[in-house]
């Protein structure tokens, strides 16, 4: 997109326009894929899937941070069965234990689109965390097993945890228990029927009451607990994780404040602007950015949402919809660089006699 819309206006200002294209996200998926756009190292690795098979996974690397979705190792899309008691998130442990192995001292973790209703036990497993039984018997961290959980061992988690920070962009506000928790609300999704959300959310109300004797932490009505199965939850209360907003995350890791200072023009865009977008999507993240500082922002849509149009004019942002006239949605969807880059084109011809500053 970003190459598409500098494309677009050089085409009308010129090469030697300045520009500086930033690719964003919000923390969901496509979050890694920005960054290696932008240039930063992939780092691929085989891992096991929410069901235990090998799957090909991969993070950026930018310097000591690490770009992480648990997605690509825990997530819906990699298996075509749902089984939400057996599914985990070991192979999302061992993608940030791969990264710290590689020398990350930061990691911003993307939590969307999971598989899983664990509470993060796969992934701390994966990190060292020993699960047992009343009878001392080692436990597979899932949750089918985890019913019968009686201690947790964390004496041989990996030491270099205490010297990492772990920022997970999380845009939901779930607690981890209940009727509003991660069973409940995500579970049926995951391939539980009504009866197994009941026992997820008992395995899950289990694991906090024995969390809470290991750490001495309860935060299990921690705003956004509830998002992907727990493991947030799980990774805040055993490592000291923190749960943030994903944009804003994704922001501060970009210094995409700083890079609007001075700025005469903010573009920018989404497939669809729609109700979705005002819920800390990308185009109302860089608004709130943006408007204060009295930068105008341009919004480009595959589609634009007439009501949601009017809300992000009162932020500052107007909507273009890259489309110039009736096109098929397979149709636009292959020719949308090209569809941009001409939108982009229309705007600084817009901009080159004022229309946009005055807007």
């Amino acid at each position: 997109m970003g190459a598409a819309i500098a494309a677009g206006v050089r085409d009308v200002w010129g090469a030697a326009s300045q520009i500086t294209v930033i690719p964003m996200a919000d923390g969901g998926e496509g979050t890694v894929e920005a960054f290696l756009a932008s240039g930063a190292h992939a780092e691929h690795v085989t891992v096991r899937g929410p069901l235990g098979d090998p799957v090909a996974a991969v993070y950026a690397r930018e310097g000591a941070t690490a770009i992480v979705e648990m997605a690509s190792a825990s997530g819906l899309a990699l298996s075509a069965r749902r089984e939400a008691l057996r599914a985990n998130t070991f192979g999302t442990g061992e993608l940030l234990r791969h990264a710290i192995e590689h020398g990350a001292t930061r990691i911003v973790l993307g939590i969307g689109g999971s598989a899983t209703t664990d509470g993060g036990a796969g992934a701390l497993s994966a990190l060292g965390a020993v699960f047992l039984d009343a009878a001392g018997v080692l436990l597979e961290p899932r949750p089918e097993a985890l019913a019968r959980l009686a201690a947790i061992d964390t004496s041989a988690l990996d030491a270099r945890l205490a010297g990492t920070d772990i920022a997970i962009a999380c845009d939901v506000d779930n607690p981890l228990l209940g009727p509003s928790g991660a069973a409940a609300i995500y579970g049926p999704q995951k391939g539980a029927a009504p009866g197994d959300v009941a026992f997820l959310d008992d395995v899950l109300v289990r694991f906090a009451d024995i969390a809470v004797r290991t750490t001495g932490r309860d935060l299990r009505g921690l705003a956004g607990a509830g998002a992907a199965g727990g493991l947030g939850w799980g990774l805040a209360t055993f490592v000291g994780a923190r749960l943030a907003h994903g944009f804003n995350l994704i922001a501060e890791q970009r210094g995409l404040a700083a890079a609007l200072v001075g700025a005469t023009l903010c573009l920018t865009g989404e497939g669809r602007i729609d109700e979705q977008t005002l819920r800390g999507k990308v185009v109302a993240g860089i608004a709130a950015l943006a408007h204060p500082a009295g930068i105008p922002v341009i919004a480009f849509g595959g589609s634009v949402d007439p009501a949601v149009e009017a809300e992000l004019s009162a932020r500052g942002v107007a909507c273009i919809p890259i489309a110039n006239g009736p096109i098929a949605l397979d149709a636009a969807m292959r020719a949308a660089p090209e569809l941009l880059r001409a939108a982009a084109a229309r705007v600084a011809r817009l901009a080159s006699v004022g229309y946009v500053a005055d807007a």
